[in-house]
């Protein structure tokens, strides 16, 4: 039986015999009465399927006729409607009962308090970039996600499906499955010359998550973490809700100022998150030479460095420059990639590299916690790598990517006189919009409402800052969307500025 017709009956069923104890009338009445109290109640919601007359009937064991005037009834008064070929459904005008979860808790002296680690991650939300997730164009963080490679992953995952065994669907491994971390250590050493074992990889949902972990870790309240300034706001976030002492640190035009790393040595911060290959959201890339003196900066103050390199396959397709891991002869350096910024960000899988003393803490706090990525994810995702596709698709995205990039930025210029790009050779998804006349945040936030209002997403610039003056601005992704939708949507955005 369909499991909706087993829920509805078994519903119907326990009215029908409370109804029937009340009411000694006609068994058709018993049964109409039972069925729209459930649907009054909301016991059954609307559409829900109906079980069929017949199969109504035998469980309840009455006659067919009499399961057909009950519903003939609810017809009647419009609670359940009947299409050939769909059978019987609820039909219902009520909202689903909304919870208030401030009126739960009438007084908080009743109730456990929530701890200062709760308090802060729920008082840190805000700096969250948050955004509706049914609109794209021009949300940052996209990639071109129509040229994903569909049926190759789909027949992956169907080939994983038909050859599996029943064994294979137990509990995976905490830190990843051993073939996609073999992989992924193939592909770091063939693409970034980054050499380490399956064992130092941990598959993760993404870079924040591989950030949460890091600072369960490691930070204590009141231990300094050294950020960029200006930063990722959801990286900011998760270091200020795990109460770190933030260090923001200023760039130039090579990367995080050593000088002024110099200047906070005496806060001994355990941590450093830098984005080396292409700065966050300013695109600057950290010269060679910046990348050898940060290492021997954090070797000398005892310091772990978090190498975000969330895109490093475009950051590097021009002028590539080794990674911090991959120039650490000291393994302080915990190496965070993702594949949601290159394939689809719903795939929500990432990865990260780690000093080997790191592992066993790591891979105990994914054991209490997140426990693993789905194994049929790992699974494709390293069968994609293993075939080359992966590499195919980041070569068809890189081309994709600089073609929608220069169409975007010559739609953008066309007739703009409040905007204009920053400039900046390093390749990303990304583009950073400055305002020719200076906006206050006040105004930079109204604007991303209106836009917000009128389907186009994008971030605000400003929210990127720490302690420096935030600049008002836009984060615009370009590469989402196809090149007559970006003229569309470009054309919109700035006919609505010009407007307000």
């Amino acid at each position: 039986m369909n499991t909706n017709y087993e829920f509805a009956t078994q519903r119907i069923q326990n009215a029908f015999v409370l109804q029937n104890k009340l009411d000694t009338g006609n068994k058709y009445i018993v049964l109409y009465k039972a069925i729209k109290s459930c649907i009054q109640k909301q016991e059954l919601p609307h559409n829900w399927v109906i079980p069929s007359t017949r199969s109504m009937a035998e469980s309840l064991q009455l006659s067919r006729t009499t399961v057909i005037k009950a519903y003939e009834l609810l017809m009647l008064e419009k609670l359940m409607t009947s299409r050939a070929g769909a059978g019987y459904r609820v039909f219902s005008e009520q909202q689903a009962p909304q919870v208030d979860p401030t009126a739960l808790a009438m007084n908080p002296e009743n109730y456990p308090s929530i701890s200062e680690k709760g308090s802060s991650f729920l008082k840190n939300i805000s700096i969250l970039n948050r955004q509706n997730n049914e609109v794209i164009a021009f949300k940052p963080g996209l990639p071109p996600i129509d040229i994903f490679p569909i049926n190759q992953w789909k027949n992956l995952l169907n080939t994983y499906w038909r050859y599996i065994k029943a064994s294979d669907l137990s509990y995976g491994q905490s830190t990843g499955s051993a073939l996609l971390k073999t992989q992924i250590c193939n592909y770091l050493q063939v693409s970034r010359n980054i050499k380490c074992s399956p064992e130092q990889v941990v598959v993760v949902s993404g870079s924040l998550q591989s950030i949460y972990l890091i600072s369960s870790a490691l930070i204590d309240k009141g231990d300094a973490v050294v950020l960029e300034d200006p930063t990722f706001p959801n990286v900011h976030s998760i270091f200020k809700s795990n109460l770190a002492k933030l260090l923001p640190i200023g760039i130039d035009e090579e990367g995080i100022r050593i000088d002024a790393l110099d200047a906070v040595a005496h806060e001994h911060p355990k941590l450093l998150h830098v984005t080396p290959s292409d700065h966050y959201p300013l695109g600057i890339k950290m010269s060679l030479q910046r990348r050898l003196d940060l290492l021997s900066w954090a070797s000398k103050n005892k310091a772990l460095i978090i190498e975000n390199d969330y895109e490093h396959e475009l950051g590097n397709l021009k002028n590539s420059l080794p990674t911090l891991y991959s120039l650490d002869k000291e393994q302080r350096t915990i190496y965070l990639g993702t594949f949601n910024r290159l394939l689809y960000p719903s795939i929500r899988l990432g990865y990260m590299v780690l000093p080997p003393h790191l592992v066993p803490v790591i891979e105990a706090l994914q054991e209490h916690s997140h426990r693993f990525v789905p194994p049929s994810l790992q699974m494709v995702m390293g069968q994609f790598i293993e075939k080359n596709y992966l590499f195919q698709h980041l070569k068809n995205l890189g081309e994709v990517a600089e073609e929608r990039a220069d169409y975007f930025k010559k739609q953008f210029a066309e007739g703009n006189q409040l905007l204009h790009i920053n400039e900046h050779p390093v390749n990303s998804l990304h583009f950073v919009a400055h305002f020719n006349k200076a906006k206050s945040t006040a105004e930079e936030r109204q604007m991303i409402q209106l836009l917000d209002k009128n389907d186009i997403s994008v971030y605000p610039l400003s929210k990127c800052f720490i302690q420096q003056a935030p600049q008002a601005g836009f984060i615009l992704g370009y590469s989402t969307v196809r090149p007559v939708v970006i003229k569309q949507k470009v054309k919109q955005l700035l006919h609505l500025l010009q407007e307000k």
